[in-house]
């Protein structure tokens, strides 16, 4: 058989040896062919034999014009679960601006408090208007949630955050201009159509990553240190503008950052979740599993509700009301810290049974801030026990939020992690409240036993279910 030119160059034995090595980085030049072959001594072709895949030479002394591609490098492990989340095209500037939208829901509240009752004189009014503005949103939210999930999240959250935005402003000029007491209630719950931004960011992560249950787990995992890093920071910037420059100054920095974040979140669109503009299936509190979730969520709510206020009276009872705060932000601490570690680690087992153990380590860890006050009186330790009692909130709060993604019907996540959020503020109401009495009838540090019976509530209702919706 003849031999083919476009086969094979013969290379002299010389021009060998002034082969230079080729140069780094893949060669672009064109090929005629995906094969080598090399003639032998009888006309016949025989493949080339090279270790070198760089080489333009094979070891049988004939040229490769044909296939000289590089090696291609390994892909870099990510260092952490965290690094592999913001690899994602798009990833980092839609949290950025979600961290940006969510710290002021830290701020309104507060600075609404210390706006009205320095105007107006009386804390029992700035606590009414406030709780009439929780009351709306735990009504309005949900149906937020829905049009969200039906028309997307930058179609419908930049429009409800500016008609939010538009009823803080009132309340502003309602306070300034000394407006009747009514149209403070009216202008606060005209902000109840802020979006649940913690919701739509979690729908993201569970879009970008819907075939990744670990990506998925640590997704909300850090979305929970970052609710936790929010409640920690939000009330203190907003005490800081309100009593160091003005008392509207902590509604107005935080109706900037509220929209500037809305606005870069919603920029991001490529990270966004399809909008589902006809769901067929039924509203997320019908779904199987998902009612005595919400009520678990309610119960769980009453926990934070209740350490709140019973915190904030142990500590005015020992002269320390001031420290009050400070305290209540390490037990965010130790929620934020160990949602941190909680996200590196892999889920094991099914989410019901984590939930459940997750229940009964956050009934157990309720009972150290009784027993810190009950023992030693001390705010110092105290503060210590609300710290550890921290620990066993994020991982709760993750896994529960896993099981109403899993609950909720394809096409109304929003929704269904709204519903969820409003769960947590009802219980946060009813907590507050009950914590008070607790107070008032007895003592700050009898108030301490309303968490552990929250809790306690949480997990028994978790067990009640257990056996009718294991997945894995």
């Amino acid at each position: 058989m003849p031999r083919q030119p476009s086969e094979q160059v013969r290379t002299p034995p010389s021009a060998v040896a002034r082969e230079t090595p080729a140069p780094a980085g893949p060669d672009l030049r064109p090929h005629p062919s995906r094969t080598t072959r090399t003639g032998g001594t009888d006309g016949t072709a025989h493949p080339t034999h090279t270790t070198d895949p760089t080489s333009t030479t094979s070891t049988t002394g004939f040229t490769n014009t044909t296939n000289t591609t590089r090696t291609a490098r390994p892909a870099r492990t990510p260092l952490t679960p965290y690094h592999r989340l913001f690899a994602v095209p798009g990833a980092r500037a839609f949290t950025l601006g979600n961290l940006l939208a969510r710290l002021p829901s830290g701020m309104f509240s507060v600075s609404a408090v210390i706006m009205i009752a320095g105007s107006r004189g009386s804390y029992a009014l700035a606590g009414a208007v406030t709780a009439t503005g929780l009351a709306a949103t735990a009504l309005v939210a949900p149906w937020t949630a829905r049009l969200v999930d039906r028309h997307g999240q930058a179609r419908i959250a930049v429009p409800a955050t500016a008609f939010a935005l538009l009823g803080s402003l009132a309340l502003l000029l309602c306070v300034r201009l000394g407006a009747p007491d009514w149209t403070l209630f009216a202008a606060y719950a005209a902000t109840a159509t802020t979006p649940n931004t913690g919701g739509m960011s979690r729908a993201r992560w569970a879009h970008l990553f819907r075939d990744d249950p670990d990506a998925v787990h640590t997704a909300n995992s850090f979305e929970q240190a970052a609710d936790e890093l929010c409640f920690m920071l939000g009330p203190v910037c907003a005490a800081f503008l309100c009593t160091a420059l003005f008392p509207e100054a902590g509604t107005l920095v935080a109706g900037v950052l509220l929209m500037t974040g809305i606005l870069v979140f919603a920029a991001q669109r490529s990270t966004e979740p399809p909008p589902q503009r006809h769901p067929r299936s039924a509203s997320p509190v019908l779904a199987p599993g998902m009612p005595p979730l919400l009520l678990g969520f309610l119960a769980t709510g009453a926990v934070f509700g209740s350490m709140e206020v019973v915190t904030i009276a142990f500590a005015d009872a020992h002269g320390h009301r001031g420290a009050a705060g400070a305290v209540l932000a390490l037990q965010a601490a130790g929620s934020c810290a160990a949602g941190l570690l909680y996200g590196t680690l892999k889920p094991v087992g099914p989410a019901e049974r984590r939930h459940r153990l997750g229940l009964a380590a956050m009934t157990l860890t309720m009972s150290l801030p009784l027993l810190a006050a009950s023992l030693t009186g001390s705010l110092a330790v105290l503060a210590g026990a609300l710290l550890l009692a921290g620990t066993a909130t994020a991982p709760t709060m993750v896994t529960g939020m896993a099981l109403v993604q899993r609950r909720t019907p394809e096409g109304r996540l929003n929704e269904g992690m709204t519903l969820a959020v409003t769960g947590l503020l009802g219980g946060i109401a009813c907590g507050s409240a009950l914590g008070g009495w607790m107070v008032e009838r007895f003592s700050s540090t009898a108030g301490y036993a309303v968490p552990i019976a929250a809790a306690a509530t949480a997990l028994i209702l978790s067990l009640l279910i257990s056996g009718r919706f294991q997945r894995s």
